[in-house]
């Protein structure tokens, strides 16, 4: 005589599988892939800004006043260099110019190189450099910017 006819024996499933992945896991997946492709993009964007920006800044100088356009030559260097090259802060003259010259492929041509290091010095309606070595001097800084920054 069996009391109990309804009941079964007890059956345990087999494991879950870990593999095919629901839909959360590879939504989680992307999001990863997302983040690391966007992160990486907006380090390049901000890499290539600086290198824009210093270029138009450089393109707007004019070379027809070449004291002026040293100058301002010189600062736009200048604060790339506090940017990257942290040990170029306090340098000046021909250690200034070799600086330059380091880190460059194109190396500035002597007159280029005199107004450049000079031109904070001197009277800015002198006569001295004319608008040659100006447009010689930006050519160098925009090839200077271009592989430094």
């Amino acid at each position: 005589m069996n009391n109990l006819p309804e009941i079964h024996d007890i059956y345990i499933p087999e494991g879950v599988s870990a593999f095919p992945l629901a839909y959360g896991w590879w939504i989680i997946i992307a999001c990863i892939f997302l983040g690391a492709f966007f992160l990486k993009f907006i380090l390049w964007s901000v890499k290539t800004s600086k290198k824009h920006y210093a270029l138009n800044k450089l393109k707007k100088i004019d070379t027809s006043l070449p004291i002026e356009s040293a100058i301002k030559m010189s600062e736009l260097l200048r604060r790339i260099c506090n940017i990257k090259f942290k040990e170029a802060r306090a340098l000046y003259g021909e250690e200034w110019i070799d600086f330059l010259n380091e880190h460059s492929s194109h190396k500035l041509s002597e007159s280029a190189a005199k107004l450049l290091a000079f031109a904070p010095f001197m009277d800015k309606n002198s006569k001295k450099y004319d608008v040659k070595t100006a447009v010689q001097l930006k050519e160098f800084c925009q090839h200077w910017i271009g592989a430094n920054l």
